[in-house]
């Protein structure tokens, strides 16, 4: 169903053409011929390189997909479950990375879902699953050793890599702007700093503690 991307330099260049169009306007609702304009081609170059418009669509998605793969440091990092204020920035700066620099695809796969069904979630499973995944298993590793609060960690990982990759979007509906920041390690570590926050347990300061523990205790007679 999924296809690798083709390696000319013609069919990079239609695949690109395609992802913008496919994204601001979805799959049915685009032609090859609004394509082939846009990459300044004739409409044949792009059937001697694809052999459906659908094909062309998986590769545009399969594309944009390639930057929310974890870097191989990453990937040992979780693995060896390092800790995390070392660990979340660095997940943080690879989905900030495609929210500024691969914008298309969160459009391409609401696309999916909403005119392509099925092969939608085939393709999910194939190319984002590991990463879910990965995040998922570190998360729940963390519980576990106590780094972090015991929470759902499919609903926690869902609700962590949204809140990046929504965020800016959302904050424009929110405060009549659109949030940002200006690189993706700016905003590593606000999300991190926010994260840490909600996961990590804290100990409340001594006269805290003191004043609640009072609470409700009337002096005796």
């Amino acid at each position: 169903m999924t296809l690798p991307i083709k390696s000319s330099a013609t069919a990079e260049r239609i695949v690109l053409a395609a992802s913008q169009l496919f994204a601001r306007q979805g799959y049915h609702g685009t032609s090859t011929r609004e394509i082939a304009r846009l990459a300044g081609l004739s409409e044949n170059t792009i059937f001697r390189h694809f052999d459906h418009k659908e094909d062309l669509f998986w590769s545009a998605l399969r594309l944009h997909t390639k930057g929310l793969k974890l870097r191989h440091d990453l990937q040992e990092s979780i693995v060896q479950c390092d800790s995390p204020e070392a660990v979340l920035p660095k997940i943080v700066e690879v989905l900030s990375d495609t929210v500024n620099y691969r914008p298309e695809l969160l459009r391409l796969i609401a696309v999916a879902f909403l005119e392509l069904h099925g092969k939608a979630e085939a393709f999910c499973h194939e190319l984002l699953s590991p990463t879910l995944l990965s995040i998922n298993q570190y998360l729940a590793a963390n519980m576990k050793s106590g780094r972090i609060r015991e929470l759902e960690p499919g609903i926690l990982t869902a609700a962590f890599t949204m809140s990046v990759l929504m965020h800016p979007g959302l904050s424009k509906l929110m405060g009549g702007r659109q949030s940002s920041y200006s690189d993706s390690r700016e905003a590593g570590r606000a999300y991190t700093r926010f994260w840490l926050e909600v996961l990590t347990p804290r100990l409340l300061p001594l006269s805290k503690q003191n004043s609640d523990s009072n609470v409700g205790l009337l002096p005796e007679p």
